[in-house]
């Protein structure tokens, strides 16, 4: 998250308004990407536990939820496989190249060629996978009866259109970033938890569970496609119709994607596994996915966000030739990664029970949906430094130009993690695949340090350990507050006693954090309110 001095004072100044930074045209640093992408993903995910609060109170924890989580697995393995899942990543290092040259003309039409000719190849096998719904259905999720199979494919074919919307959306916002403008980024996810959450106040009488889905392909058109070519065009781009596919911006696109097409990333293989194995035990894809999608929100707030803010800014530099500065800059975020994700694990761990109770519990989600549930989310959180440091470390390589090393590396990892998860799962049930997935992430995380270490990229050295070990030192202190304070609280008052027991946690939890870091020197604390002070500084009027 932090950037190299030298790179960030060749960025525009701050706007003059003290909301300029907010605006699209808006040219960011790392920090101010970084900031704003990260208030954006937890309003996102604020947004977000409305949404799976609706959804569990409508749908509750069983064979319908189980279908609607399901119903996103074909979708999303198609745009995966075929456009590499995370378009934006190529195509940001392939137009900072002719950035970087001043070859705007030639950025657009390599912008033209990727549309037109990569959503020709989606659309058509869009088609096909709605045609091979059922089959898939049935391979990928054997422990589903017939009803909830059905309904399964159902949805799904509701869903694979929403795949175009992303794609496009994806690469018009990776035009957007090459420019260092995220305003309308930023905007899309929100957009699209609204789209499902509409979807089920006005259809869920008519539609039952398929208009969770309904509104999931309206959110994905307007949030991520509509919205991202909104920005694009107001960054000068020319869009035509160009499917040429010996275009040279097409085939370096490819040659930067092919691996991530093929490789399979336990970051995304990770809910597939699980939800092979939970098919076999009716509720457990609901509870694990309402456990994994809240976990999701401070991951992605950590690493996804940092990763997306940081990725033009690392690609610059690599592109450059700045080796130790790349370095020097990917090991500033990874060990502020690290630190943070310690405090918050800590928290999420010890206020697990009252959090999903809050959230989650009312209507058709009852109080033993909410124990287990806590149970998994208290699990995910153990490795929450893992999930957003593999975040930031395998954008470096992509900055680099290397995909085929990661994609590699991870696939190996997650082929030899299946029967991990499932001699877990026959082990634990439900608790064995939230192990597992913990397990799994932190090899892939140690093959992409040791990696990026070994080709001299990012020199592991250079992390700040005793920052690291000074925030693991807080976070068990303030973690083992918070449960003590749990503990002599009233657990019996509904939500009132949650909100209670939130309140008085997380102020312990903050001060005994707070308080440890300064007690032994940490930098955290420091770097915040001066990093805020900044902030704040630079959106007031420009002063001489």
């Amino acid at each position: 998250m932090d950037a190299n001095p030298q790179t960030e004072s060749t960025q525009p100044q701050p706007a003059s308004s003290r909301l300029g930074w907010l605006r699209s045209s808006h040219q960011h640093t790392v920090f101010s990407a970084a900031l704003l992408l990260m208030a954006s993903t937890f309003l996102s995910r604020v947004i977000g536990l409305v949404r799976e609060k609706i959804i569990a109170f409508y749908f509750g924890a069983g064979a319908q939820t189980d279908a609607y989580r399901a119903a996103f697995q074909l979708p999303e393995m198609i745009t995966y496989f075929l456009v590499g899942g995370v378009a934006s990543i190529s195509i940001i290092t392939l137009l900072s190249h002719y950035r970087e040259q001043g070859k705007n003309a030639e950025a657009d039409d390599a912008v033209s060629v990727i549309l037109s000719t990569v959503l020709f190849v989606l659309t058509v096998a869009v088609v096909l996978a709605e045609f091979f719904a059922p089959q898939y259905t049935h391979i990928f999720f054997p422990g589903f009866d017939a009803p909830t199979a059905a309904l399964c494919t159902h949805m799904t074919r509701i869903l694979l259109p929403a795949q175009l919307f992303f794609f496009a959306g994806g690469v018009l916002a990776a035009v957007q970033m090459v420019h260092k403008q995220f305003t309308y980024q930023a905007l899309a996810p929100l957009l699209y938890n609204v789209g499902i959450i509409a979807g089920a106040v006005l259809l869920a009488h008519r539609f039952g569970v398929s208009s969770l889905a309904l509104g999931a392909l309206a959110g994905a058109s307007i949030g991520w496609f509509l919205l991202n070519a909104l920005g694009a065009h107001r960054t000068g781009l020319r869009l035509r119709f160009l499917p040429r596919w010996s275009h040279p911006a097409l085939r370096e696109w490819l040659r930067l994607s092919i691996p991530l097409m093929i490789g399979v990333s336990l970051v995304t293989a990770d809910t597939w596994i699980l939800s092979y194995f939970a098919s076999h035990a009716r509720g457990e894809i609901a509870r694990l996915s309402y456990a994994k999608r809240l976990f999701s929100m401070p991951m992605a707030m950590l690493g996804q966000a940092a990763g997306a803010a940081s990725l033009p800014f690392f690609a610059s530099l690599a592109g450059k030739g700045l080796l130790r500065e790349f370095s020097s800059a990917v090991n500033r975020s990874i060990t502020r990664i690290f630190a943070f994700a310690f405090l918050l694990s800590a928290w999420m761990i010890a206020l697990a029970h009252p959090a999903i109770d809050l959230v989650l519990r009312g209507g058709s989600f009852h109080a033993a949906d909410v124990q287990t549930t806590a149970l998994y989310f208290a699990l995910f959180a153990l490795s929450l430094a893992l999930w957003s440091a593999q975040a930031l470390y395998a954008r470096a390589f992509y900055a680099a130009g290397n995909t085929l090393t990661p994609m590699a590396a991870s696939t190996l990892i997650a082929a030899a993690s299946v029967p991990l998860y499932g001699f877990f799962f026959h082990r634990w049930g439900g608790v064995g695949l939230a192990l597992a997935s913990g397990t799994g992430i932190t090899a892939q995380t140690l093959a992409l340090a040791l990696l990026l270490n070994a080709r001299g990229l990012v020199r592991l050295r250079e992390l700040e350990y005793a920052e690291m070990a000074r925030a693991l030192a807080a976070a068990g202190l303030a973690g083992a507050g918070a449960v003590w304070m749990l503990r002599h609280l009233p657990t019996a008052l509904g939500y009132r006693g949650d909100m209670l027991q939130l309140a008085a946690g997380s102020v312990l939890w903050f001060v005994l954090s707070w308080g440890l870091l300064a007690a032994t020197g940490s930098t955290l604390p420091q770097q915040l309110l001066s990093r805020l002070r900044g902030r704040r500084a630079a959106s007031t009027p420009a002063q001489t």
